[in-house]
């Protein structure tokens, strides 16, 4: 079977998505251990994968900004072109993704059968079988064509050694007989959120039961993060509010730190998952079944049986219904009663 040397994985999509890759990108790398794998993400989560040991070079994408156009998409394929990769890889199915792997010439392109303008961008193509198989084994059948069939390698986070002293010195200023509990609130698409007084009644329980609780929030959320904490009435000395405080290694270095984690369907939920922290997630407008879900035995996934679920593949900006129950529904007993048990197994 050929030997590759240089290698294109192609995942610009959101932070989870490139999280997701990382079994495919050891799978690869286990295969050909000699070859140079370079990750093209979105532009802005590149220092999340800096420290991964399967990736030569992690390389950002600027879709929302200066590569946005068709055109500049076409441009970067040219370039791209000119570096001597041997193999392309892409899991993203967009046009944009299709005109830079065109555009690349690359002797191999393997990307998905669909859309249909994909079979005039990739050399190969394969099904997604997006009904079928979660998104770990979707991404595993772009190996197939290689040879590449067996079950998708275990892949862990591996993070730059400065976030993770920034999330040993967080630890360490906490009382080292309280276990801690992250909580994460916010979400790119609202209707992913469980309601805040929600949070606020589990941060609430957390602390009285003998718990430190780490507020996480991206920007654009601390006053999200801020009215929880407000709304928990808890000692302050038994929360810390790092809204906005933290760089996307760091925050993912300190979800590594925590004892339990409780988030919404969100990228850093699988930032924690693949460091195997234990963690309860809240799926909503989105189910488990679409197969973005986080992985291992120490991950606990609780939704609502209603037939308007899933309302869309990311949940939109408003609940379609009117009733928000998927999260309504997902009570704090509920969740407290499994989230317990993961801080004081």
């Amino acid at each position: 079977m050929r030997e590759y040397k240089k290698i294109g994985v192609w995942q610009t999509a959101f932070l989870g998505d490139a999280v997701l890759t990382l079994p495919l990108l050891r799978a690869l790398k286990d295969r050909y251990p000699d070859a140079e794998i370079h990750f093209f993400v979105r532009a802005g989560v590149e220092p999340v994968f800096t420290g991964q040991p399967e990736i030569a070079r992690v390389r950002p994408f600027a879709k929302r900004g200066a590569q946005k156009s068709l055109r500049a998409a076409m441009r970067l394929g040219r370039a791209l072109g000119r570096e001597e990769f041997d193999l392309w890889i892409s899991a993203h199915a967009s046009l944009r993704s299709a005109v830079v792997a065109r555009a690349t010439g690359i002797p191999r392109r393997i990307g998905y059968s669909a859309p249909w303008y994909n079979r005039f961008a990739y050399t190969e193509t394969v099904d997604r079988r997006f009904n079928e198989l979660a998104e770990i084994e979707r991404l595993m059948e772009l190996a197939r064509p290689l040879g590449i069939d067996g079950p998708a390698p275990e892949a862990r986070l591996v993070l730059p050694s400065g976030a993770m002293r920034a999330a040993e010195r967080i630890r360490g200023g906490i009382d080292a007989d309280r276990p801690v509990l992250g909580i994460h609130p916010g979400s790119t698409w609202p209707t992913k959120c469980w309601p805040e007084e929600y949070f606020s009644e589990i941060v609430r329980r957390a602390s009285d039961g003998g718990a430190h609780v780490l507020v996480f929030a991206g920007p654009g959320e601390e006053e999200l993060a801020a009215r929880i904490i407000d709304g928990a009435e808890v000692a302050p000395h038994h929360v810390t509010n790092l809204a906005g405080k933290l760089s996307l290694p760091k925050l993912a270095a300190c979800l590594g730190k925590l004892d339990a984690y409780l988030t919404n369907d969100s990228g850093p939920m699988h930032l924690a998952w693949t460091q195997d922290v234990p963690l309860v997630a809240l799926f909503g407008p989105t189910v488990e079944s679409l197969g973005f879900f986080p992985r291992g035995a120490n991950s606990t996934v609780l939704e609502t049986d209603l037939d308007c679920r899933p309302c869309g593949l990311h949940g939109p900006r408003k609940c379609p219904k009117g009733h928000f129950r998927c999260m309504k529904e997902l009570t704090p007993d509920h969740v407290w009663s499994e989230l317990r048990k993961k801080l004081w197994p």
